[in-house]
């Protein structure tokens, strides 16, 4: 009874001792475990490397994908303001060509003016029997050039024929300058020629 009434007063038993050696002998293995990974300042250097390689390499992916986004917005506003000029230098040579043409035309239909002036001048200068041998001599002239154009044509290869033809064709669209200017060639000879002999 007496060990009975001992155990109920405050006293462990054997089994509750056994225990409680038990629990502290685990917990100062833990203890001690946790002494001995901070006095391993190996382990802790080799864990804080490892920490700070993977705070860089998540910078370094971090700092690279911002970098890619700014590449890309700056291909993307390079390849936009390329877009813009090229737009813009072709409106402005469109423009340019469109004037050309503009006054290409406008110098064409002066020329062209400018040149039946100058023949009606001259005809009207011109005594008519001078514009009667003008008049021969054209038609001579343009007798021997069908006679020649005939002979060349009996005796020249095809392909060059072909030539010829698309080069008489460009001559017969500008016929009128083509004609007042050999008109003017030609009353001039003449009235150059009929000059010299009343001399």
């Amino acid at each position: 009874m007496n060990d009975e009434s001992q155990n109920k007063m405050g006293t462990p038993t054997p089994e509750e001792l056994r225990e409680q050696v038990e629990r502290t002998r685990d917990e100062l293995g833990q203890t001690v475990e946790a002494l001995a990974a901070k006095a391993d300042i190996k382990a802790q250097a080799k864990g804080k490397a490892e920490a700070v390689k993977e705070q860089a390499a998540e910078k370094t992916a971090a700092v690279k994908a911002q970098a890619a986004e700014k590449t890309a917005a700056v291909k993307a506003q390079a390849a936009e303001k390329t877009g813009t000029v090229k737009a813009q230098a072709a409106e402005k040579a469109a423009a340019v060509k469109e004037q050309a043409a503009v006054k290409a035309a406008s110098a064409s239909g002066q020329i062209r003016e400018k040149t039946g002036q100058a023949a009606e001048l001259v005809k009207d200068r011109t005594p008519d029997a001078v514009l009667e041998k003008t008049a021969q001599a054209a038609a001579q002239v343009r007798e021997s050039a069908a006679r020649a154009g005939q002979y060349a044509a009996d005796r020249t290869p095809d392909p060059l024929l072909e030539k010829a033809g698309r080069a008489a064709t460009a001559a017969r669209a500008n016929r009128a300058p083509l004609i007042a200017g050999a008109a003017l060639l030609i009353a001039f000879l003449l009235i150059r020629r009929s000059r010299g002999r009343n001399r």
